[in-house]
């Protein structure tokens, strides 16, 4: 993956269309890439376009840090891949490496019940190692985070309204609400696509449960991760409900996020980082 990234020529992220601002007069010398022809045309003078905003990207990266997260711990092969959680700021971290390859200013918000962290976005060597510094210390505090409710929606609000316009927002969750409500998540979703930003969602399960509900065929006490709620269920008595559930929830969420322009990405963390991120660049460029 490393080599793949330090590999990439042409960026999978596209600046936003500058606005045309107004005109200036043409200074021999310098490069004729922006001079209006059509407009020298007309006056037999050489004018050069000027523009308002700078052609480089901004993006955000929004990393849901709620305990839902934390699912699973310690029941799959390579240890860094051992929960959601972990997988989001291994993702963010090739995120970042690339934007900031790319020269591209970035930068990272956490969320849980609350926003834990809401970075700049800055382009520079010491902004990147900064933003990285913060990814560690939300790894070695895992065991920290607090133990509430997801509020994902609420803090998507929130960040829409701190956010530049022209922005590339990238969020990466297992996107639960409660009850399977699709619709604040959708609307917060929305909100982000305000001021002509890009949105890109990672949805991030665990295939096996979440996805499949693939349990042996004996009595379970499951445990809410969030709100600590204990329920004890044969999962062949819902197995099929579960799955019709969690379907419809996803499909829900890819129709109405597609129809408002949002790239939505389905990803299971068994398909490991490379099986995550190689496809949605080959996607993208």
């Amino acid at each position: 993956m490393a080599g793949y990234i330090t590999g990439i020529h042409r960026s999978p992220f596209h600046g936003f269309s500058v606005e045309f601002s107004e005109y200036r007069p043409y200074n021999p010398g310098e490069s004729t890439r922006f001079i209006d022809w059509k407009l020298y045309a007309r006056t037999d003078k050489l004018f050069v376009k000027r523009f308002e905003d700078e052609t480089n990207l901004r993006a955000r990266i929004i990393i849901d840090a709620s305990n839902s997260m934390l699912y699973p711990m310690n029941e799959y092969g390579e240890e860094e891949l051992r929960s959601k959680y972990h997988m989001s700021m291994y993702m963010t971290a090739v995120f970042l490496l690339l934007f900031y390859q790319q020269r591209d200013a970035a930068g990272i918000s956490l969320v849980s019940d609350e926003i834990l962290e809401h970075t700049h976005a800055r382009s520079s060597y010491t902004h990147h190692r900064f933003l990285i510094s913060i990814l560690d210390k939300y790894l070695l505090q895992i065991r920290q985070l607090p133990k509430t409710e997801t509020k994902l929606s609420k803090n998507i609000h929130e960040i829409a309204e701190r956010i530049h316009k022209h922005s590339l927002v990238i969020v990466i969750s297992d996107l639960f609400e409660a009850n399977l409500d699709t619709q604040p998540l959708i609307n917060a979703l929305q909100h982000l696509r305000y001021n002509n930003n890009e949105v890109i969602v990672f949805h991030l399960l665990d295939k096996p449960i979440e996805w499949n509900f693939d349990l042996k065929n004996r009595p379970y006490l499951f445990t809410d991760m969030e709100t600590g709620e204990k329920i004890k269920i044969h999962p062949r008595s819902y197995k099929d409900l579960y799955k019709e559930k969690i379907k419809d929830y996803h499909h829900q969420l890819k129709v109405n996020l597609l129809q408002l322009g949002i790239d939505y990405n389905l990803v299971y963390l068994q398909d490991g980082l490379e099986g995550i991120l190689l496809p949605f660049f080959m996607k993208r460029m």
